[in-house]
């Protein structure tokens, strides 16, 4: 049922929405009168992102600094503010990127391919170079490209016994303590500063957000020094929840995922780990195939278990002692410590509980909206016998919402996304 008045402020969009949709030209398809809705909104109308979440990461920050902003702010990723740029500095000379969750952990990992000479950076004698041999099993090669690749060999013995003591080795040594973020912002490919102006459109946010993959996205004014709002693919979906019980959302979304033709992915193509391999196979993976998370299958390869998203890799950075009883850390074993650590901590976390699921006759609106109270970025599709056939993200939803007019973005991306003078890319 429609209310009198917005529940929030994302419910006024949902109703700004219903009005041009209304006055639509009825000759539009559904799909064509949504594009047109959003076309019709700017930026500046998202409702403002919770202090938390506008948060900078200073150039001179250490890894260490950074991963715990990180995760007790419970963000994925943050801008790098440059603490050499001139206070009054726009914001295109002020920010040199976006850093990662994932960009730091697979940095750290390249780190132990140095040779025991201390090649790749590490001296002689570090924990990192030390430890090199650890991970002997795990090779990273960059492609002409820029592509960070990673290969491994899954029958190893090294591969499937990394202990605790490498990550209490390495989140312990000064090398993760002193490293600054800025200083590796160009060694693998760093995530731009694509920032929106407040006169943008919806529809340029949400193609940014699906189609063009990003996580994330600052909103700055044209020569302004400061960022004004962060808007992500999760406060977007939540706008979506918001948004349930108005005409347009239900003519929407009251549609069978299958309708829409989700899941995207063919279930033989799903990225998923067994719950015998490392942990550390389930985060080469995602950066590798450039997924959010992964399901962990039990030994028939057919159900999932738990989920592991790249997030959770603040638990091998941050909490390292978890591990110690361990001569494994295999995903199982993975997911099982951190239940008892987030128990312990009194955390809640999606961690704690069973794997979110759905079935191909399900509604994407009902999706959203579970998306959205369990605060997840995916649920897992299965069918009548509990089989994992494929994932729907975020960002899968948000693609199925609008589509990309012929020649949209024109020079949009010419000149808006600096590298760092250091970049390799």
């Amino acid at each position: 049922m429609e209310t009198d008045s917005p529940r929030s402020p994302e419910a006024e969009i949902g109703h700004r929405v219903e009005d041009l949709w209304e006055v639509a030209q009825p000759q539009l398809s559904p799909s064509e009168k949504l594009n047109s809705c959003f076309e019709d909104i700017p930026v500046a109308s998202f409702p403002r992102a919770h202090p938390s979440q506008v948060i900078e990461i200073p150039s001179d920050a250490s890894l260490a600094d950074t991963v715990e902003t990180l995760s007790k702010n419970k963000i994925l990723s943050a801008p790098i503010r440059n603490v050499d740029a001139p206070e009054d500095a726009s914001w295109i000379d002020k920010y040199i990127g976006i850093v990662e969750f994932a960009g730091i952990a697979m940095w750290l990992l390249h780190q132990t391919d140095a040779s025991p000479n201390g090649a790749a950076g590490s001296a002689v004698g570090s924990p990192v170079a030390n430890l090199a041999a650890r991970l002997g099993s795990f090779t990273f090669r960059r492609t002409s490209s820029g592509r960070v690749e990673t290969t491994a060999d899954s029958e190893s013995d090294e591969a499937a016994s990394v202990g605790g003591s490498f990550f209490e080795n390495l989140t312990s040594s000064e090398f993760y303590k002193n490293t600054k973020v800025g200083d590796i912002s160009g060694s693998f490919r760093w995530a731009p500063f694509l920032a929106l102006q407040p006169s943008d459109t919806f529809l340029t946010m949400l193609l940014l957000l699906s189609k063009y993959r990003m996580k994330s996205l600052p909103v700055v004014d044209m020569g302004g020094d400061h960022i004004e709002n962060i808007i992500t693919q999760s406060s977007v979906v939540h706008m979506l929840a918001e948004c349930a019980g108005l005409p347009w959302f239900e003519s929407w979304g009251t549609k069978k995922l299958s309708e829409l033709g989700l899941p995207l992915m063919k279930p033989y193509k799903l990225v998923k780990v067994n719950e015998d391999q490392p942990v550390l196979k389930a985060f080469q993976l995602m950066r590798e195939k450039g997924v959010g998370g992964v399901p962990v299958m039990d030994t028939s390869g057919t159900k999932a278990i738990g989920n592991i998203s790249i997030r959770d890799v603040q638990y091998l950075l941050g909490a390292p002692k978890i591990y110690k009883q361990y001569r494994t850390i295999a995903a199982k074993d993975f997911l099982t410590a951190v239940r008892h650590h987030l128990q312990e901590q009194h955390e809640p976390s999606p961690l704690l509980h069973d794997v979110i699921t759905c079935k191909r006759d399900n509604a994407i609106k009902d999706i959203i909206l579970k998306l959205d109270s369990e605060k997840i970025h995916r649920i897992y599709v299965v069918d009548g016998e509990g089989n994992t056939e494929g994932v729907i993200t975020l960002r899968d939803i948000i693609s199925k919402l609008v589509h990309e007019p012929r020649h949209y973005f024109g020079d949009f991306f010419d000149g808006v996304v600096p590298l760092p003078a250091n970049s390799t890319v």
